[in-house]
């Protein structure tokens, strides 16, 4: 089983969280592309850009920060964190 946990941050603190959980056969890509997805519908969000610093953050921690910068609209929070907790 895949679960990726989205949450979503101002002033340190967390104001929605959101665990998806995936049994497909789909590659590890397309399940963490869909669950972020998910997250971003129940959270009412457009869906971030990759930009490079999180590619890199991710690769190595399974757990990437969107701020501001990666959103074409504008936020009313720090961040949204993402975090694969099972795979």
């Amino acid at each position: 089983m895949f679960r990726l946990w989205g949450k979503e941050f101002k002033d340190n603190r967390m104001l929605k969280d959101l665990v998806i959980c995936d049994e497909s056969d789909d590659t590890r890509t397309h399940k963490i592309f869909h669950a972020l997805d998910e997250i971003c519908y129940e959270f009412d969000l457009s869906k971030p850009l990759w930009l490079d610093s999180t590619i890199n953050e991710f690769k190595r921690h399974s757990r990437a920060r969107f701020y501001q910068d990666s959103f074409i609209d504008e936020i009313d929070f720090d961040y949204l964190e993402i975090q694969i907790i099972e795979e």
